[in-house]
């Protein structure tokens, strides 16, 4: 009898521990994952795989639009998903977290930004708010870039379009990947072109952006300052309680994630390989994240994670 199998049996003697034991055999080996294509949940994501894989577990991460991830976890085919942007998703939470069908698990990271922004020599001709952008609506060409289609702050400035505020109303929201729209806003600012777009923080584009602002008046939508959350399909902390210890400990902060981004953008690394580098440099957050935290086989997680370094 191997030692996974020993310990499922005496953990059946008690009551107390056959949920334990038992919601961490090879029912939640596989944690299922979703990646919207940002660049932020690429860096987590590859955070929270380095650490499981270091604990026995394997992370299955599935490229998914923002709706369908959340369908996904109301319908247990995913487990977790790292990017819950509040107050972006206030429409996604209403359906689906205010609706009792996901689960908001845990605060990962705070102070973040999410609205529209420009470069500075846009901003300094005078466009600082939301309801500045139609006094310049030909040097806009009454464009605004956004990220990929259904995406909530996509949803929420078509909504803007949709009812005419800021005088927007027949503005177009150009709408594709992040990269994409990065790319078009890279473009324009080389040429110093007016461009508004849907920036965000933590990201690199803080700092590859000449001079880049956001913009006020648009916080009905997207709030002054927000927060990112963990959430899961519903009850899976409890069918999967070592996992869902994990992913309580999980926080981020803007300057890990900042800096692994900018290790992925500058030295065209993975997001693997720069999660690794900065563990490394900062060995004492494992900490943290695995404190309480088992290996799949019941040992200790944090001598098993540092093995990987």
């Amino acid at each position: 009898m191997n030692k996974l199998s020993t310990a499922l049996a005496v953990g059946a003697l008690s009551l107390g521990c056959v949920g334990a034991y038992a919601a961490d055999s090879a029912s939640c080996s596989t944690v299922k994952m979703a990646d919207p294509g940002w660049s932020d949940i690429a860096a987590t994501n590859a955070i929270t795989s380095f650490l499981l894989d270091g604990m026995g577990y394997k992370a299955k991460v599935d490229t998914l639009a923002v709706p369908i991830a959340y369908g996904g976890l109301k319908d247990g085919k995913l487990d977790v998903f790292l990017g819950n942007w509040m107050p972006a998703q206030q429409g996604f939470y209403d359906k689906f977290i205010g609706a009792g069908d996901v689960t908001q698990y845990k605060k990962n990271l705070e102070g973040t930004e999410f609205t529209l922004a420009v470069p500075d020599y846009v901003y300094d001709t005078g466009v600082h708010d939301f309801a500045d952008l139609n006094k310049f609506a030909d040097k806009f060409h009454k464009k605004i870039y956004g990220i990929g289609s259904g995406a909530p702050a996509n949803v929420s400035l078509q909504e803007i379009i949709k009812k005419n505020e800021f005088g927007l109303g027949d503005w177009k929201l150009i709408e594709s990947s992040e990269q994409a729209m990065l790319a078009e806003v890279q473009r324009n600012v080389k040429k110093n072109e007016f461009v508004v777009f849907l920036g965000w923080t933590p990201h690199p584009m803080n700092v590859q952006i000449k001079g880049m602002h956001y913009l006020k008046g648009g916080e009905k939508y997207f709030g002054d300052t927000g927060s990112v959350y963990t959430v899961t399909r519903k009850g899976y902390a409890e069918a999967c309680p070592n996992v869902g210890k994990l992913l309580s400990n999980l926080t981020f902060t803007q300057d890990m994630e900042n800096t692994i981004m900018k290790t992925v953008v500058d030295t065209k690394v993975s997001n693997a390989d720069a999660v690794k580098a900065w563990i490394k440099a900062n060995p004492a957050v494992l900490d943290t994240w695995l404190e309480g935290v088992k290996t799949l086989d019941d040992q200790d997680a944090l001598p098993a994670v540092k093995a990987k370094l």
